[in-house]
């Protein structure tokens, strides 16, 4: 009896010693089954938002980065036609340097697409990082590395414009190395105000500072004057290195020194500065409205094609590779049979302005179409 008593003991010892094990070996097999599963999500979501205006919101993966830049000017013939007077008046007449915000790490991932797209546009152009580098080249402004750092970047690389090339353009961009910048479109947008009046436009936010500032990563613009009263309030003490987040301390200075935030909204009140890439405003439920977005807004924002001007200047978190979509899009697409261009200036009422021109188009498109 006692034998038999053992043996039941020892069957259900083993019994149990069996079920831990195999319940283990399930556990880590479910484990691993997940754990790929999840990383594999994570690859493929390029984009990541977080319900904070001030955080990181995505960054270039392995699968989104490129290892060398492209040439989008080579074919350059096949717009050999085209008609480029107002872009190219514009382009002497209002004269925009550009600075771009980076760093060591970025230099290859992001910032080198940034040189090979549309800072080319830029009548003067600078990036600006922790240190000096004389291949790329950038400008050492001997700071570190890291958010908390982004607004003495800012304070020291408008000082370090306003000491060497205050001369040199009427208007000063802040941009960073995942912005995409429509330089034309700024400069029609520009052409409206002089450069001497103390202004400043970007994507317009309403928290914090009774007249609103401007978004960090839709990148923003500075007149001359501007720029001056910005430099100078460092020296008298008006303005300080307050807080890390960026674009919200200059946007306080820049209401100290009586800057005014400008409206950069298109003639038919659409939105040229966006934070986002396109598709975070097109698509209609991409930003659900709990984002801090809908809060922060000067204007009403609209969610959906009305988003966007036609016009628009300026898109954020834009990796490498969108980099080169929005430079083929803007820049050599073309619609088969168009003769003509949008021009917000010719008239308020875009129904009007398109009766005027449809004849004039017409015209010119059965002499072209005769022609060939």
């Amino acid at each position: 009896m006692y034998y038999l008593q053992e043996m039941a003991s020892s069957k259900s010892l083993m019994n149990l010693l069996t079920f831990t094990f195999g319940s283990a070996i399930g556990f880590f097999v479910c484990y691993l089954l997940f754990s790929i599963i999840l990383e594999e999500q994570v690859k493929i979501q390029p984009h990541i938002l977080h319900n904070d205006p001030h955080g990181q919101h995505s960054a270039d993966t392995d699968n989104n980065q490129l290892q060398g830049q492209m040439n989008f000017n080579a074919d350059s013939g096949q717009h050999k036609d085209e008609n480029k007077n107002i872009a190219e008046g514009l382009y002497q007449k209002v004269k925009i340097l550009c600075w771009v915000m980076t760093g060591p790490q970025n230099l290859e991932k992001k910032a080198k697409h940034v040189k090979a797209t549309w800072a080319q546009r830029c009548n003067k152009i600078l990036f600006m990082s922790s240190e000096e580098n004389k291949d790329f080249p950038t400008v050492g402004l001997e700071t570190k590395e890291g958010r908390d750092q982004l607004y003495w970047k800012t304070i020291k690389a408008f000082q370090y414009v306003y000491d060497h090339y205050f001369d040199d353009a009427d208007w000063f961009m802040k941009a960073d190395d995942d912005t995409y910048v429509v330089l034309d479109n700024l400069r029609w947008l520009l052409s409206k105000y002089s450069p001497e009046q103390p202004i400043y436009f970007g994507r317009r936010f309403k928290p914090y500072v009774k007249q609103g500032y401007m978004s960090g990563g839709a990148g923003y613009v500075l007149s001359k004057e501007a720029l001056k009263r910005f430099v100078a309030a460092f020296k008298t003490n008006k303005c300080s290195h307050s807080s890390s987040i960026e674009d919200l301390a200059l946007g306080k200075c820049m209401e100290i020194i009586n800057v005014e935030a400008g409206d950069s909204r298109d003639t038919s009140g659409k939105e040229t500065f966006h934070p986002f890439v396109p598709e975070h405003h097109l698509i209609r439920g991409y930003l659900p409205k709990t984002f801090w977005y809908w809060n922060y807004n000067y204007y009403p924002a609209v969610e959906g094609p009305g988003c966007c001007s036609d016009l628009a200047v300026s898109f954020h978190y834009v990796d490498s590779v969108t980099m080169y979509h929005l430079e083929y899009l803007i820049y050599h697409l073309r619609p088969y049979g168009y003769l003509y261009r949008y021009n917000p200036d010719s008239a308020k009422n875009p129904e009007e302005q398109s009766k005027n021109e449809a004849p004039e188009g017409n015209q010119k498109l059965k002499q072209k179409i005769a022609e060939n």
